[in-house]
């Protein structure tokens, strides 16, 4: 077989990713373009029109993530290039909130397979250090929110160039990651090199654990990336530009990422997972009653909460239920991009009904406050666990 250079596809899969992020950066500018006081569409409307980046999304990975073994990781990545070029090209020639929409599915459901094939990928070329990496690879979700969120001010606000400016430059990383993953053998998932059966990987599925994890997946999604997707609305009264508070927020999420490794060594996944709930809470209640150079300080808070979540929860499936293979981890992804299509259309109604941004900000730190006893028991539950186990061996 023909040797796999893992540094190429790891470096070519963080460029796929950083597609996916920039469309969500991207994507929170154009609330305004279409919004009310742009094209006319209502809060809820833009909402429901945002929706299929998320539920298409979970969409892609439900059915990727099972093709994944069966087709071969190369095939999925492939339909995220040929996915993303036509809904970036779709979203160019959005006019109203169907052809909105239309553009915004298709670039959900490439986003989907990038995560259906991409996060299997990495945990398969480093099964030495999934944690690690699988954080590494996640650094360009933030990062790629970084650049599409100063490119998007910097293209609009500071230049008063076209919002389609802002959007074709996407193509750039599009080709970038078609022409480092063209021609490079894929290596098979980790659950078909560990002879794992389909039955057995939908029965890890049904484990408690996993059902537990699942659930916990659709609150810590929608606190990260509602919040970040709607936060030209959330922040319109702090006095600041909110584009540059998600590039200050997922900047510091981008450079948290980078050091996953040291830290997962010393808190464990479940231990990252309990932070992360805590200073979520804290972040979002803050943000509530910020203004002004405040707001950054409030949103350091909340991006140190939100860093770890995704990967670590990737992770943790990876490590702690390895049989459920891609399938596991397509699930994960999908559950969390449902969840934020659900709470997206909800904070826009929230919204129009004349609650401030702080109010529904405030609505929104429900989520984590849950999150913090369902955390702190699971660090209890696994601690005990690695106890037990230690004992038995």
């Amino acid at each position: 077989m023909e040797q796999i250079n893992r540094n190429r596809l790891f470096i070519a899969s963080c460029m796929a990713l950083a597609v996916t992020a920039m469309t969500f950066a991207i994507r929170a500018r154009l609330e305004t373009v279409f919004g009310p006081e742009g094209v006319g569409l209502t809060l809820e409307q833009i909402g429901i029109a945002f929706g299929p980046a998320f539920w298409g999304f979970t969409l892609a990975m439900v059915i990727g993530g099972p093709l994944v073994d069966a087709l071969g990781m190369k095939r999925i990545v492939w339909g995220a290039f040929f996915t993303h070029a036509v809904g970036i090209l779709a979203t160019l020639l959005a006019t109203d909130f169907w052809t909105l929409f239309f553009g915004t599915l298709a670039i959900g459901i490439g986003n989907g397979f990038v995560e259906a094939a991409l996060n299997p990928l990495v945990a398969s070329v480093y099964k030495e250090d999934k944690t690690k990496m699988l954080n590494r690879f996640h650094v360009w979700f933030p990062g790629g929110i970084v650049i599409g969120s100063v490119m998007g001010y910097l293209v609009m606000d500071v230049f008063g160039l076209s919002w389609h400016l802002m959007v074709a430059v996407l193509f750039i990383p599009l080709v970038i990651y078609g022409m480092m993953f063209w021609g490079q053998p894929f290596p098979r998932t980790e659950r078909v090199e560990m002879g794992i059966t389909t039955g057995q990987m939908w029965g890890a599925l049904r484990k408690p654990l996993f059902l537990f994890i699942a659930f916990c997946m659709l609150l810590t999604a929608a606190t990260e990336l509602g919040t970040n997707q709607r936060i030209s609305s959330l922040l319109s009264d702090t006095g600041v530009a909110p584009l540059l508070v998600l590039a200050f927020i997922n900047g510091i999420m981008a450079v948290g990422r980078g050091f996953a490794g040291p830290i997962a060594h010393r808190l464990s996944t479940s231990g990252m997972l309990w932070f992360s709930a805590i200073f979520s809470f804290l972040g979002l209640f803050a943000l509530s009653m910020a203004s002004g150079a405040m707001t950054f300080v409030a949103a350091a808070v909340f991006a140190v909460g939100i860093t770890f979540f995704w990967p670590t929860m990737l992770s943790f499936v990876a490590e702690h239920i390895p049989e459920s293979g891609a399938l596991g981890l397509s699930v994960m992804g999908g559950l969390g991009m449902l969840s934020t299509s659900i709470v997206l259309p909800i904070m826009g109604r929230v919204m129009d009904e004349n609650v401030s941004g702080a109010g529904t900000l405030q609505l929104m730190a429900i989520l984590p406050g849950i999150l913090i006893l369902l955390f702190g028991g699971l660090f209890f539950y696994m601690k005990k666990r690695k106890a037990a186990a230690l004992e038995g061996a």
